[in-house]
């Protein structure tokens, strides 16, 4: 293999050389015989002292260095531009004319440093003209700019010592911002009403430079960026140029926009990636929706998969948290490019993402408390947005329920981010940890309970009530409790619905007033002792549906000794006889709740004080 190279290799510089050879015959005095050879990078010329010494200062010092010796032949090391750039030099030395464009002045001016060609030693010298066409012709054009830009990425040392690369960046930058502004001019018209105002276009004209300078490298690139931001250019615009050279950069490694490919990727390929990500993001406007958030949320896919620096990452978390409210649910479903036994998607990030989100609007909220009714109205900015990123957390996280690694704790974290006043209805909550609870059937009892501890059961729909009240998955305490609620929404609406007190049924006559609505028609101490005998009412009903509860579990476990012990005819009998006994709200049986026993009060006393410890 290496041998094969090296065979390449020469036969390579045996092409040039050739090459080199045959373009000097013909512009080469052939009537007057060579009396030096210069050797560049393998390729040799057969040329004449006079006119190099004429020209180049160097050439001048190495011969009249070796004067004594009769020097006749001498290896330029290191010459930029190599063999192709010095037949151009050599050429000028001779006279022969030859155009100087975008594609050869950079090495046409770094080649006149190397050679010493300047002023000096020769009028007009090779140095002088690159420098005027440089400053006179490429710096007044952008497209130029950015190709001289493109030939210094393999001058980058010298050419940065000559400032080529300094002038040209000014002259990108400078020109943008009077394109800019120019189109900003253009844009300027006369409303109806006579005033002056800025017409809205989908894209700014002034943006044509974006494609331009998409194709210079990274490194060049993030100097020109940062020079347009010192001079002005719009944030919207700059986001635009890095949204367009990333999807040059990235969109064309499959791998990193298709996580599920298994192509293997080459590591300079890889480390190539990882610093165009981090560089854009470093070069990110810091104003906020200066770019779209799937576009950030695509850098923050790249830099997991990449493993870029954590303050990337943590940066791109928290540009991404102070507008989640308009994310969509494919943008937080970020695949794990973790070991194989993880979760399918980076639950962490996420988390991040979440938290940076809640101290956003815990900042905003101390600075909107100057103004109390602005930051106590429910329709506030920060409510609006905290109601959107619930649902989205909501639908993330019945997203991820299913997966059968992911463990209790992060489902929990997730759940638990947001604060409690962010969900005005529980029904998607209750949605995703329904899924969760039938995807791990493995649960302990106490783990359901940590879940269901998540649901607040009054903030559940009429349709989601009735589905928990029948859902075997959730423990029994939260039946009850969605039961309890079900029946205290029905009597309220049921209270609601008579018009007069006259026509109302006696035994509702303690519902005269619907939860947390004040009677007009009553004083405030009648009102709040009304509430107050409904509040025990509604926990003796509680208390009550408990101890029912209970005896049907103790009934059940009789049941099956009895159906152990002796026939069916006598199992069913008795079955009958209990189920008899039994009233879910004490209404239908003649023994109802409306006139308790005494004993039945002692009992349902104690029930109520164990009921009011564990709802508090």
């Amino acid at each position: 293999m290496d041998r094969t190279h090296n065979k390449q290799h020469h036969h390579h510089h045996f092409s040039l050389a050739n090459t080199a050879h045959q373009r000097c015959n013909e512009w080469i005095f052939r009537d007057v015989p060579s009396d030096i050879t210069i050797e560049v990078n393998g390729v040799t010329f057969s040329l004449h002292k006079f006119p190099l010494v004429s020209r180049s200062g160097r050439i001048r010092r190495l011969v009249a260095e070796h004067r004594d010796s009769d020097i006749s032949r001498v290896e330029l090391l290191n010459l930029p531009g190599g063999a192709e750039c010095f037949e151009l030099a050599a050429k000028f030395c001779y006279g022969i004319n030859f155009e100087i464009t975008s594609t050869n002045v950079a090495q046409l001016c770094c080649v006149s440093d190397y050679l010493e060609m300047t002023e000096h030693f020769s009028k007009d010298n090779l140095g002088s003209r690159a420098e005027e066409y440089l400053d006179s012709i490429v710096c007044k054009n952008l497209e130029m700019c950015v190709e001289v830009l493109k030939q210094c990425e393999s001058l980058l040392s010298l050419a940065d010592e000559l400032k080529i690369v300094s002038r040209c960046i000014d002259a990108i930058a400078s020109k943008t911002c009077v394109e800019q502004i120019a189109s900003s001019f253009s844009r300027l018209e006369y409303s109806s009403s006579g005033r002056l105002h800025m017409s809205k276009q989908a894209k700014c004209d002034g943006d044509w430079w974006i494609e331009d300078i998409s194709v210079i490298r990274i490194d060049m690139y993030q100097r020109v960026i940062t020079a347009m931001k010192c001079r002005g250019v719009r944030p919207e615009s700059i986001g635009a140029s890095l949204m367009s050279y990333a999807e040059k950069e990235l969109t064309k490694k499959s791998t990193l926009w298709n996580p599920s490919s298994q192509t293997k990727v080459d590591s300079n390929s890889t480390s190539h990636e990882k610093l165009v990500v981090e560089t854009i993001v470093s070069l990110l406007p810091v104003e906020k929706h200066a770019v779209p958030i799937n576009f950030l949320f695509g850098l923050l896919r790249s830099a997991v998969m990449l493993d870029c620096a954590i303050a990337s990452k943590h940066d791109l978390e928290r540009r991404i948290g102070s507008q989640l409210d308009v994310a969509t649910l494919d943008d937080v479903l970020i695949p794990s490019f973790k070991h194989a036994s993880d979760t399918l998607f980076d639950v962490d990030t996420v988390h991040r993402i979440l938290v940076n989100f809640c101290q956003q609007e815990d900042s905003e909220d101390d600075l909107d408390d100057a103004s109390v009714f602005e930051s106590a109205s429910p329709h506030s900015p920060s409510q609006t947005a905290l109601v959107k990123v619930a649902r989205l957390v909501d639908n993330y996280l019945a997203e991820i329920a299913p997966d059968a690694n992911l463990k209790l704790s992060k489902f929990l974290v997730i759940a638990e981010t947001l604060p409690t006043h962010a969900r005005t209805v529980h029904d998607g909550l209750y949605r995703a940890i329904d899924i969760y609870l039938k995807a791990h059937t493995s649960l302990s009892d106490l783990d359901k309970k940590k879940l269901s501890k998540l649901i607040d059961f009054q903030k559940l729909s009429q349709e989601a009530g009735a589905h928990a009240a029948q859902n075997e998955r959730l423990p029994l305490q939260s039946i009850v409790q969605v039961l309890y609620f079900e029946q205290l929404r029905l009597r309220n609406s049921l209270s609601c619905s008579y018009g007069d007190d006259d026509h109302k049924p006696t035994m509702h006559q303690s519902w005269r007033i619907s939860s947390g609505a004040l009677s007009a028609a009553m004083s405030p101490r009648d009102n709040y002792a009304s509430l107050r005998r409904e509040n025990r009412e509604l926990k003796l009903e509680l208390a009550r549906l408990r101890m029912r509860l209970n005896d049907l579990e103790r009934d059940h476990v009789c049941m099956k000794r009895d159906m152990a012990k002796s026939g069916s005819r006598k199992f069913m009998s008795s079955f009958s006889k209990r189920i008899g006994k039994l009233s879910l709200f004490g209404h239908s049986s003649s023994r109802g709740s409306s006139s308790p026993s005494k004993n039945s009060q002692r009992t349902d006393s104690k029930v109520i004080d164990r009921t009011c410890a564990s709802t508090e």
